[in-house]
């Protein structure tokens, strides 16, 4: 079921005219400025200026002053369509717009805008009419960064001056207070508060350091993933995490995909060329082939914990969300076209168990990511191919009622999917799990299977991941639980405090028996206080913690802490037990 994401035109119209109105707001205040591009955005605008000072944040409110100076006087924007040759001599000094006007064809119209009689951008639109219609919009400066003229790394470093902006004062004090709540639970801060992961610049960027606790959570889902797919009849594989470019050019990678890789050797030189592995469905194809095929043998499901490898911008790199090492729950399901739906739909079964087990059902949405034939040389496959494929998967989707938006160009090079996203806590979309329907690369490998009649056919191939990305996975429930993870997820499930060093023993035997249960447990029999041990177990948000004193140890009870201020004395260890494991059983949320 196609769903449309409705837009707020007006608001963006609004946003966009806001842009030219900051724009000029900084020509006057600083008449060497440079201007490039300034488009709206999800909350706000932004402007990219070429300026030989810094904009610092002191000076953010003498912008916004003169932006509402600009508002007050009820400026009309009006459009002005020119030819190329006059608008090059418009912008003659500025490189930036001169460099946009001349990858016009020639003979092209350009579009300007006015707003007032003093000033004039170039400018597609649409706008508003008058800046008297945004008077009593809320809008603030709220950060300048660096930033590569085009994204280009080799260009130069302008100024990004963004801005929110909404219809009202009172949206936008409300947008910035769920920001304000969106950076205490953003997990690069949190997960490093937390002792989850780190990061070390002589390391690299995208390459986090997964800490004890970071490494155990994820070792939990892992585990879970694992025995939860073989109850579905996935059979598990282990595959090298590189191989020869030979490989790759098969596949269609080398070709289509090489400046995402890591390239080991120089193909002009080196007898051999490797690449690290940025997916894993080449490599498991191989299991496929190791024998001949029947029809019988399908569906054959194969998965994989697979640790990949992508060479994502550095301008990309974002704590645990967006990495170039990671691991994954990749499997790749060979199939015949009357298995198809099924099979798709088990796949996704099983995404939505494992998000709904996680608590990010609720957060999750569906894009049917299609190829651009617009831009054909980013695909492998025909046209033809291409129709197939979209249509098959949207007959699937619409009749799994499944309800997506559709995005254009987004799918991968070999076939269409189904990205179910996120989104982090300041509202940026991701992917987190993918399930693909191919048959283009089954073809490029050779792989068949005998039918009933004897002849030979190509299988269908479902990319899918159950959980996706667990780097990505981990930095979403640190921001959906703010690093109070449920039992069975939880690093360290209770921590056991000695009120006194007389009672260290008893909390000692304590911790043994949970931990000898397999309870994640530690104690702390450290000679502090009773209120700092507790306040530190806090701070880690650790679930649970057993208080054991005199009173306690001479009655042979617990007394204990939990979340939502829950405290109980004179508990008996082994009903506590049983909590704990219906608790972690259960996975409640």
């Amino acid at each position: 079921m196609e769903i449309k994401k409705e837009k707020d035109l007006e608001l963006e119209k609004a946003r966009h005219s806001l842009a030219h109105v900051l724009a000029k707001a900084l020509v006057e205040l600083y008449p060497n400025t440079k201007l490039t591009i300034g488009p709206a955005i999800e909350d706000g605008f932004y402007y990219d200026i070429d300026l030989d000072q810094s904009i610092t944040p002191d000076e953010f409110k003498t912008i916004e002053k003169k932006m509402q100076e600009i508002i007050n006087r009820g400026e009309e924007f009006r459009r002005e369509v020119v030819s190329k040759e006059k608008a090059l001599k418009l912008f003659a000094d500025n490189q930036y717009k001169t460099e946009i006007i001349n990858e016009l064809p020639d003979g092209e119209e350009v579009s300007i805008y006015y707003t007032g009689d003093n000033f004039f951008d170039l400018c597609r639109g649409p706008h508003i009419d008058s800046t008297k219609r945004v008077q009593n919009y809320g809008f603030k400066i709220h950060s300048v960064n660096g930033a590569y003229w085009r994204g280009d790394e080799k260009n130069k470093m302008l100024q990004r001056v963004y801005c929110y902006a909404f219809k009202t004062k009172k949206e936008l004090a409300d947008h910035i207070a769920m920001l304000q709540e969106a950076k205490k639970r953003d997990h690069n801060k949190l997960g490093r508060e937390l002792e989850l992961f780190t990061t070390v610049d002589y390391i690299g960027q995208g390459l986090p350091i997964l800490l004890p606790r970071g490494a155990k959570v994820i070792q939990i889902m892992q585990r879970f993933v694992e025995d939860e797919e073989a109850k579905r009849g996935w059979q598990l594989t282990k595959t090298p995490f590189m191989a020869k470019s030979d490989l790759y050019k098969i596949s269609g990678h080398w070709d289509h995909y090489k400046d995402g890789m890591f390239v080991l050797g120089n193909e002009k030189t080196d007898e051999e060329v490797f690449a690290l592995r940025p997916m894993t469905c080449p490599f498991q194809y191989q299991a496929y082939l190791n024998k001949p095929r029947s029809y019988k043998d399908l569906p054959l499901r194969y998965d994989e914990t697979s640790t990949l490898f992508r060479n994502e911008a550095s301008g990309e790199m974002h704590g645990l969300i967006r990495v170039r090492q990671f691991t994954i729950s990749e499997g790749h399901l060979m199939c015949r076209p009357d298995q198809l739906e099924q099979e798709f739909k088990n796949c996704l079964e099983l995404a939505i168990f494992m998000l709904k087990t996680l608590g990010l059902y609720e957060d999750a949405s569906y894009r049917f990511s299609q190829w651009d034939e617009n831009d054909k040389e980013k695909y492998i496959g025909t046209k033809e191919q291409w129709d197939e494929a979209q249509a098959t998967m949207k007959k699937i989707l619409d009749h799994l009622k499944i309800p997506y938006v559709v995005g254009i160009g987004e799918a991968a090079f070999y076939g269409p999917k189904l990205d179910i996203q996120i989104k982090n806590v300041f509202g940026k979309e991701d992917t987190l799990i993918t399930i693909q329907i191919d048959q283009m690369l089954a073809e490029k490998f050779g792989m068949e299977y005998t039918d009933k009649d004897g002849s030979k056919k190509t299988p269908y191939i479902i990319h899918r991941t159950s959980i996706g990305c667990y780097e990505r996975t981990l930095a979403y429930l640190i921001e959906k639980y703010a690093g109070a993870f449920p039992l069975w997820l939880a690093p360290e499930q209770v921590r056991v405090l000695s009120l006194t060093e007389r009672n260290n023993d008893y909390a000692e035997k304590i911790k043994k028996q949970l931990f000898d249960l397999g309870f994640r447990a530690e104690v702390d029999t450290r000679n502090e206080k009773i209120g700092y041990k507790i306040r530190e177990a806090l701070s880690m948000k650790v679930p649970y913690l057993i208080i054991v004193g005199d009173e306690e140890e001479s009655a042979n009870t617990i007394s204990i802490r939990g979340r939502g201020n829950e405290n109980k004395t004179g508990l008996n260890l082994q009903d506590f037990i049983e909590r704990l494991k219906n608790e972690e059983n259960s996975k409640k949320i």
